[in-house]
């Protein structure tokens, strides 16, 4: 049973600062992972010393988790112990006096226009071929493909969008995105055209009209799993002749941003459009930018050594 101060502090991060479900269960894993640990020392995660949290980090480490997972463990910790020293279950932050794990920031995972180019024409062939085994399915992979390009959404946002937003002004989406923020994202037109096919037959389908979600399935949530999307989308690169393992919704998404940014716009502009809440989040694809600027040097400059 999940321990009740754990429970309080979900609560908490649901209510008062809008936490997603996928938020909410990553800190589930890594507070009950920690607790596990810290229990054969002795001690419940609410009463953990500083040593407790030192000894776990270091557990971590032996067992070759990456800095970076160390890191996101340890600021579930901090915000946990910061809520029980908030709400006065304890009169001290054990977390306080711990540095994070150093981690290199590694550049996003792109792909050229050439290639998402190739990823959307093979899309809308198949969804385009009246004979298909699983029209639906092919019409929704294309509206999937061109929605996430055209907008840049992150995976969870684009499979959970209500179908209200897409009837509302296709010209515009607007996204609940973290901590439920809002925001406008417009729509090009090939997204605009591959939506309105896949609502025609959406809508044709059984008992469509109760369901409030656009891309409805059989499901827990109701909606297209995250997952199931990165299957079809795998699928469909490979079919593409283009490497399945360098595709996902991920990548796509980090593509959308980097592309922008090659055609010279603006970084804040595209902050917005990401749902980043720190434009530091966004600088990562201007490394990326300098890195090819740097490559094209070294590789076509007459001087180059």
């Amino acid at each position: 049973m999940r321990a009740a101060a754990i429970e309080n502090f979900l609560e908490m991060m649901s209510a008062e600062r809008g936490a997603a479900e996928n938020t909410l269960a990553s800190y589930a894993r890594d507070l009950e992972a920690a607790a596990e640990f810290i229990a054969t020392r002795g001690a419940g995660l609410p009463e953990a010393a500083s040593d407790d949290i030192r000894a776990y980090l270091d557990e971590m480490n032996r067992l070759g988790f990456a800095a970076s997972s160390q890191a996101r463990r340890l600021s579930a910790l901090r915000q946990f112990f910061r809520f029980l020293y908030s709400e006065g279950f304890r009169q001290d932050d054990p977390t306080g006096i711990l540095d994070a794990p150093k981690k290199e920031r590694s550049l996003p995972k792109i792909m050229s226009e050439d290639v998402v180019g190739r990823l959307l024409d093979r899309a809308k062939l198949e969804a385009d071929d009246p004979a298909a085994p699983d029209r639906l399915r092919a019409v929704r992979l294309h509206a999937l493909l061109e929605t996430l390009y055209a907008t840049g959404l992150r995976v969870s946002e684009l499979v959970g969008l209500p179908v209200s937003v897409a009837r509302s002004d296709h010209r515009f989406l607007l996204v609940r995105g973290k901590g439920a923020k809002e925001r406008m994202v417009p729509l090009s037109g090939k997204a605009r055209e591959a939506m309105g096919r896949y609502l025609a037959l959406r809508d044709a389908l059984p008992g469509s009209a109760d369901n409030p979600w656009l891309f409805p399935a059989f499901s827990e949530s109701g909606h297209l799993a995250r997952q199931v999307f990165a299957r079809e989308l795998k699928a469909l690169a490979a079919r593409a002749s283009i490497a399945a393992a360098a595709v996902s919704p991920h990548v796509l998404r980090h593509a959308f941003a980097s592309h922008l940014l090659q055609n010279g716009a603006d970084l804040r502009a595209v902050q917005q459009l990401l749902g980043h809440s720190d434009i530091s989040t966004t600088q990562i694809y201007t490394h990326v930018l300098e890195e090819r600027l740097h490559q094209l040097v070294s590789e076509h400059h007459p001087l180059a050594d």
